[in-house]
């Protein structure tokens, strides 16, 4: 397809046309110029096709298909490789499906555990959320099918999604919300993004030209088109303006009319118009040369990888030895979840699953019984059921309760008002404990609850949402067929009011303030030294690893540098087993700009055999150790000594060496009058400059006789310290001038470039 071609041949009502779908799920066509239609469909986790009926929130029925873990349990995973192979899989399904571009990945930063759509983004850690999507976005392309990166940007809550403004301030943005999508985008390259419903500080997503366009394809580089969100829309000429390309869903001809009318009238520039339709065109070009006639796939071959998936990252949370379970012991499987698992969230992202499977129906059942416990129809213990759990608890050597999150507690469209358990599943859980010590708790829920009963229960497996195969998964896990390798993507806080946004989370009317600014998740918890349930990146195993021999590629570097870390990973247990590997980078303790104690930065996943060690290289470039510094609006290194560490979890440092970088950028703040002493004094060179007139300043010296307490000498040199430059004037009885003053200032700005 020729695009400009077919472009410059294109009616203005064609090319207004074509910027909005055909109906939910189509791009339009133009016969006479044989463009044809493209299909999307909802993901990530699934295909959710939608053929005769369409909707966007998952109320009619779609076609038959594969539900691989969502997104919160994938991350736990912490491997690229998995997440690669589960793109190109659903790549492959869609090439059986006829779908152009799967609405996926969504990598929101779950900034509370209250977002009702968290069981669909990866972390709490744009790091982390980044490498995740990128891997799968490249398994998804690989096979001749686009993506759509979503939702952009800061969408980080349900509650008036479509009206509220997020207020976030521009360091926060660059640091936290803004990375994921710039590593898929540049790394990636997506072939669509998808713009959120929400303001962004004032200004609707879908309008904001600053990130649509002057961020997303002037400094990123992105070439493919941005579509709204369902219904996110609210300005079509405006929008497209800003750089959004095309409409979802179809608007019936409404704003086709609006865009036709904006161009006649000039508020609309035509090559606006024209590059928005290019964009939309090449997308569907690279569609149709990528369509695999005839595809087709196996479902059982993807049900068997969605159990492994599921497997994967499922996250040993608590072991007190009763973990794997002894297979031919008599087991009691307790809860509804055993034999009716949720294994996925409300909304655009439900699967019409061709099959599912629970623990129950998958465990050996002569030497194990089950009792349901509880009914999720029910808000209260049945004194039945819970009888006949206690019996069954009693009559095991280890009881086994499933427990979790009804579907009606997390969805898209809604958030959670709290982070606890049903009632009765913590009751249940009470029950058993008392029935039988060696009590184990299997939970299926889309983000983190609180746990009352954590002292009494021996073990605690995070199964997340892990898909239609969970049931088998957790099988394999608790009976040590699969060893548990998941590690926490975020941190579970011990009671939802020590989450740093829980103030401000839902906001007042429209406006929702991010007051936390740059500390999220544990970069906040870390920070305030806080007790945490589990730390971020925590999770154990059947086996032991030890970590050793850290090397750093040098002691001393410039910003323009990379440094090449390695780290020995070896298994000392008796099982094989994979360790993760992370790495985090400590900024200066004593440097001048508020930051998080550590970052996480990289990580490995390393699988092991017994007595098996394997050296694990890390390459950190500048971006590592940088903050973004919003006075010269890029990222910047402040010269000073930067700590590498090793850990388990960010609570968990095993190995740390230090490495001093050296700030080359030249992007410094000039000096001006108001300028301290103490921060002039900081530069390499400075002193000479100014010692002569500080002394002439006497502040210092007039502390000596202590004339104002034992403390005036350290009053005096504070002062000093945090003076600004222009009072050596006041301060010197007339012995340092304006002329000496701004010829210091001179030396200094010049030392500085």
């Amino acid at each position: 397809m020729n695009v400009k071609e077919i472009v410059r041949k294109m009616t203005l009502e064609e090319k207004a046309g074509l910027c909005s779908g055909a109906d939910f799920w189509r791009t339009k066509e133009v016969e006479r110029l044989e463009v044809p239609q493209m299909m999307v469909s909802d993901g990530p986790h699934g295909l959710r096709k939608q053929e005769e009926t369409a909707d966007h929130l998952g109320l009619d029925e779609s076609v038959k298909a594969v539900c691989f873990p969502a997104g919160c349990a994938t991350a736990a995973s912490f491997d690229r490789k998995l997440l690669r192979t589960l793109g190109e899989t659903l790549g492959k399904e869609c090439q059986a499906e006829g779908i152009g571009v799967l609405l996926g990945p969504a990598v929101n930063i779950k900034r509370s555990p209250l977002c009702g759509r968290n069981f669909e983004y990866f972390s709490e850690d744009p790091y982390l959320a980044g490498q995740m999507a990128s891997s799968y976005i490249k398994g998804v392309q690989s096979k001749g099918v686009g993506t759509s990166i979503k939702h952009f940007l800061a969408n980080n809550q349900e509650h008036r999604r479509m009206s509220s403004s997020s207020e976030v301030d521009e360091r926060t943005l660059r640091e936290i919300y803004l990375p994921a999508f710039e590593e898929a985008v540049k790394k990636a390259k997506p072939w669509t993004v998808m713009c959120s419903y929400n303001r962004i500080n004032g200004v609707y997503a879908a309008q904001n030209k600053k990130y649509l366009t002057d961020v997303l394809r002037g400094e990123w580089g992105f070439d493919g088109f941005v579509v709204s969100d369902w219904g996110a829309v609210n300005d079509r000429a405006a929008d497209l303006e800003a750089g959004l390309d095309l409409e979802m869903p179809s608007s019936f001809g409404v704003n086709d009319k609006k865009i036709v009318e904006a161009v006649e009238s000039g508020a609309l520039s035509e090559e606006v118009l024209d590059k928005a339709v290019e964009r939309i065109l090449s997308i569907v070009d690279r569609s149709v040369e990528n369509r695999k006639e005839g595809a087709t796939y196996d479902k059982e071959e993807d049900h068997r990888l969605a159990r492994r998936i599921a497997a994967e990252s499922m996250v040993l949370l608590k072991n007190d030895g009763v973990l794997p379970l002894r297979k031919g012991a008599r087991i009691a499987f307790i809860g509804e979840f055993a034999e009716k698992p949720r294994f996925q969230g409300g909304g655009s992202s439900h699967i019409n699953t061709f099959k599912t499977e629970s623990a129950w129906e998958m465990a050996d059942r002569s030497h194990v019984i089950y009792a349901q416990g509880y009914s999720t129809k029910e808000n209260k213990l049945d004194d039945t059921l819970l009888s006949e759990a206690i019996r069954a608890a009693a009559l095991a050597e280890t009881a086994v309760v499933f427990a979790g999150l009804p579907d009606a507690f997390e969805s898209e469209g809604f958030d959670r008002t709290h982070m606890r358990l049903p009632e009765y599943q913590n009751e249940l859980i009470e029950a058993v404990c008392n029935a039988n010590p060696n009590t184990v708790v299997v939970l299926h829920n889309g983000s983190p609850v609180e746990m009352p009963w954590i002292h009494k229960v021996k073990g605690i497996l995070e199964t997340y949402l892990g898909g239609q195969a969970i049931g088998g998964a957790v099988v394999d896990v608790l009976y040590g067929d699969v060893n548990p390798s998941g590690r926490l993507p975020e941190t579970f806080p011990l009671k939802l009011e020590d989450n740093p946004s829980y103030i401000f989370y839902i906001g007042e009317g429209d406006k929702v303030e991010y007051r936390e600014g740059v500390f999220v998740g544990y970069r906040y918890y870390d920070k305030k030294k806080m007790d945490v349930l589990f730390p971020f990146g925590h999770g154990l195993s059947y086996t032991s690893f030890q970590l050793s021999n850290l090397k750093l590629s040098k002691k001393k570097m410039e910003d323009t540098e990379e440094l090449q870390v390695t780290v020995e990973v070896k298994n000392t247990g008796r099982c094989a087993g994979k360790e993760v590997v992370q790495l985090y980078v400590a900024a200066p303790e004593d440097g001048d700009v508020i930051r998080p104690v550590r970052e996480l930065k990289g990580f490995e996943k390393v699988e092991l055999a017994p007595g098996e060690r394997k050296t694990v290289s890390f390459r950190l470039g500048k971006r590592a150790f940088a903050y973004y510094d919003a006075e010269i609006s890029d990222f910047r290194v402040p010269t000073g000594e930067y700590r590498i560490e090793i850990g388990r979890s960010s609570r968990d440092i095993c190995l740390s060496e230090e490495v001093t970088v050296t700030d080359t950028s030249g992007k410094r703040q000039p000096i001006t009058m108001d300028t301290t002493i103490g921060d002039i004094l900081k530069l390499s060179g400075a002193k000479e400059i100014v010692e002569k007139m500080i002394k002439r300043m006497g502040i210092a010296d007039s502390g000596s006789d202590g004339n104002l307490g034992e403390g005036t000498a350290d009053m005096a040199a504070a002062m000093q310290r945090y003076m600004p430059l222009r009072s050596a004037l006041s301060f010197s009885g007339g012995q340092v001038t304006l002329e000496q003053v701004e010829e210091i200032l001179d030396r200094l700005n010049r030392l500085q470039n």
